[in-house]
């Protein structure tokens, strides 16, 4: 009897993470008491209680739902190997290892195809096709290590050879070229090159002007809309295991620091509230770290861990504290800007400074009913 398929496994789970995004003291908290000038908290990463309780139901779920066919042919995964799994992936979000992050490929893309299979599940299938995306970026990444340093044997001296004099050092020879410059954003090119030649999202047309009407509304450069893309393939119902969900991936924490209510209705699936919150959050984030890499990077990995890399590497720069960061956070900053050079033409370098918000004062689409209202 064969086992289930990890992401099968994964997928019998997912309807339990539906109640993960509002626990139930946030539920009744007022969306409108939220401030939109405190930075809001990092996002909270799934513990090992949560895996458990995880585990626990999928297993009553498989036991209880699942069909006589399914269960002749497979067994529920055992615990040893779900906490086997868990434990990487924890450690890989949390890990500055690339290596450690596309370990976790095969994994994922079983996981992927499992939930391909269920139209109910796409929301949760386009979250993590993009993180498989980086995973596949750090293999590529990683294949090709720098060969190691190769230490030449010291001879000895033997009583039958005569003493060895150490040849004198000399200066080595000029260089003739210069090396080249360090990128500012590690990755960044192998990120171009792989999405230069992908299609836009089919959403693409539908979705990006209205966005750009908001983010140009609040003053955030207008290219950052792509965000979304990387995000959750552009799809407004996007979740993610962690609780963050809609275009731009809002923790449920952040949505209400910015004006969002996630209960009983979930304003993040709504594209036009979510854009605004994002704008909102994008230059929460610049403000402080003046630097889009930077703000992108506090966006993915929170701005506490930014913060304390800057200290750790004695340097604001991204360039420097990008080894110091989760494996996730340094392949997602060099794809978002890479996107947004495909997509718009755009150089990290030409992104502008966040401007003064203008409300929009007319205009109304009918994708996004209340993508203008005010914030009253």
């Amino acid at each position: 009897m064969r086992l289930l398929l990890l992401g099968s496994a994964t997928a019998l789970l997912l309807p339990y993470l539906r109640a993960q995004d509002t626990p139930p003291a946030a539920a009744a908290e007022k969306s409108d008491t939220a401030s939109t000038t405190t930075p809001p908290p990092a996002a909270k990463q799934p513990t090992p209680a949560d895996f458990d309780d995880l585990y626990n139901l999928g297993r009553q779920l498989f036991d209880d739902y699942a069909p006589e066919a399914i269960k002749d042919q497979y067994e529920f995964v055992s615990k040893d190997q779900w906490d086997n799994f868990t434990g990487r992936l924890q450690t890989s979000l949390e890990s500055g290892s690339v290596a450690d992050l596309a370990s976790l490929e095969s994994e994922a893309r079983r996981t992927l195809a499992a939930l391909r299979m269920m139209p109910a599940y796409a929301e949760y299938a386009d979250w993590l096709a993009e993180r498989l995306d980086l995973m596949e970026t750090a293999r590529l990444v990683t294949r090709f290590p720098a060969p190691p340093r190769v230490l030449l044997p010291v001879p000895k001296d033997t009583p039958d050879a005569p003493a060895i004099t150490p040849p004198t050092p000399t200066t080595p020879p000029a260089v003739a070229f210069a090396a080249p410059p360090r990128s500012p954003v590690p990755f960044y090119d192998i990120w171009h090159e792989r999405i230069r030649t992908r299609p836009r999202p089919a959403k693409a047309d539908e979705l990006m002007p209205v966005l750009k009407v908001i983010f140009a509304a609040e003053g955030i450069p207008t290219e950052l809309v792509w965000l979304a893309e990387v995000e959750s393939s552009l799809n407004p119902s996007a979740r993610s295991p962690a609780g963050a969900r809609g275009l731009f991936q809002l923790m449920p924490a952040t949505a209400r620091a910015f004006g969002l209510s996630t209960f009983p209705f979930d304003e993040r699936t709504q594209p036009g509230k979510s854009a605004r919150a994002a704008a909102k959050f994008l230059r929460v984030l610049h403000e402080r770290f003046d630097s889009w890499p930077l703000a992108l990077a506090a966006y993915n990995a929170g701005e506490g861990r930014i913060a304390t890399a800057q200290k750790k590497a004695g340097s604001p720069d991204y360039a420097d504290i990008a080894d110091l960061l989760p494996s996730e956070t340094r392949m997602y900053v060099p794809k978002v800007l890479a996107t947004l050079a495909v997509r718009e033409k755009t150089l990290p370098a030409a992104l502008t400074v966040p401007l003064t918000p203008a409300p929009v004062t007319s205009g109304r689409s009918s994708l996004f009913p209340s993508a203008f209202a005010t914030d009253e």
